[in-house]
Parts: structure tokens; sequence; C-alpha cells
């Protein structure tokens, strides 16, 4: 009987576990601050598609250092031609040369791993900013998964979701809302790297259309990279990967 018990006490204890959207980030960030891997870097098949028809297939070449900063290079390197996400501001360049400086509108380095970095209010503060209401949350099951939602009551909502995977704790897909678009992101077969994770298939779809399908390789957790790989003023004379 005193197993029976036990196991009773057990179960009203588990069953009742109190979670919600903030609850959620705190276990993420508790579980993961000081362990996340500092920098990552890949190469990845790029496929894009149009009414569900593949019209071109490309390889980029990606470096994070967080929280703050990623950097894709556009097929051959040599072209010149990338992005360089740096706090604030994104520089497109173009054969080689600066084309256009604009907002950074980067969320997933942020959510992906840039959350680590700081602190948990500051966490709260900047999932909220991008448009997520803190005060929503749902559990459902995702692939056969259960996952927590954050930002949303229902998973039909017409809301900026984020899907947590409930054992990983990692994202596995978000839901956005902007000037009446939807954008879907669906990340998938999570590999473990240093005390982080990361996908290495993404798939993203746009008013429900898929648009497109990345795959990872060459993944690399906490390889020393040069910090002049993300100045824009030194573009074109440090990159990170070398050509076998």
């Amino acid at each position: 009987m005193k197993f029976i018990a036990g196991f009773f006490i057990f179960f009203i204890f588990y069953s009742n576990e109190n979670m919600d959207s903030k609850n959620v980030l705190k276990k993420m960030h508790d579980r993961y601050s000081n362990k996340w891997y500092h920098t990552f870097t890949f190469s990845q098949t790029t496929e894009r598609y149009r009414n569900d028809s593949l019209i071109k297939t490309s390889t980029w070449y990606e470096a994070v250092m967080f929280p703050d900063k990623f950097r894709i290079d556009f097929g051959n390197i040599k072209n010149g031609n990338a992005v360089i996400f740096s706090r604030d501001s994104a520089y497109n360049f173009r054969s080689g040369k600066l084309d256009t400086v604009t907002i950074n509108n980067d969320d997933l380095t942020f959510l992906l791993g840039g959350m680590y970095f700081t602190s948990f209010d500051s966490v709260l503060s900047k999932i909220s900013h991008l448009g997520y209401n803190l005060n929503k949350f749902k559990e459902a099951s995702w692939h056969n998964a259960p996952v927590y939602i954050i930002g949303a009551d229902s998973v039909n909502e017409k809301v900026n979701q984020l899907w947590i995977d409930k054992e990983k704790l990692v994202l596995v897909r978000f839901i956005e809302y902007n000037d009446n678009h939807k954008e879907e992101g669906i990340l998938e077969n999570q590999q473990q790297f240093g005390g982080g994770w990361s996908e290495t298939k993404a798939t993203f779809y746009f008013d429900d259309k898929l648009a497109q399908k990345e795959y990872y390789h060459d993944c690399k957790a906490n390889e020393n990279i040069d910090p002049r790989v993300f100045d824009p003023l030194q573009f074109g004379k440090v990159h990170w990967y070398k050509e076998k």
C-alpha cells in the first residue's frame, strides 16, 4: 500500500504541473543558460519552391555567433553575395559590395540560442516585443510528441505561436502573422551539439504555400570563429569556411 500511495502522490503532483508560457520559457532558460554552444557553422542545401514545385537548389554557408550575429553566404563564396545580421542591422552584399542596410528582422537567432545569453527578464521582454502573447498557453501534440504552445490558447488561433518540444525544450515550429500574411517554420531532425540542440532540416511556408526547404550539413559547434566574419567593414577579407 505504501508503493501505491507513493505512486498516487506522484501522479497528482505530475498531473497538476502548473505550466504557462512564462514557466516554459523559464524552464528553457534554466536548462540551457551557460550551457548552449557559443558558435555554430554549417553548410546548407536550400530548395526554393513556387506553387509547390521546386524551382531552384543552391548551397548556402552559414555561421552564428550568439547572442546576435548571423551570416549567410549565398552560393559560391567568391561571388560575394551574402547577408550579415549584427545586432539591430542587416547588411546585404551583392558581388562583394555593400548593397543595402536594413533593420534586422532575424528573430530565429534569438529563439534558437541567443535567448540563453541574456537575462530571463530580457527574454520575456524580447518575446513579447516579437508579438507573442505570454498570457496565452496550450499543450498539444506535434509529430506524435507532446509540445507546449506559447502565445495561443488554441492550435487553430490566428496569432503568433511558438511550439516547444516538451522533452528537449527546443523550438520545433513557429507561426507568425504580419501584414495579413502568415509565415510558418517547421524545425525537424534535432541533433545535440555541445550543450544545446539544432534542427538539421527546416521547412518554411508563406500563406500556407511551400516556399523553402533547408538541409544542414557539416554542423560544428563551439568552433573558433574570427569575429571579423560578422563585421561588414571586413567583408571579403576573412571567412570562416575553408574549401575542401
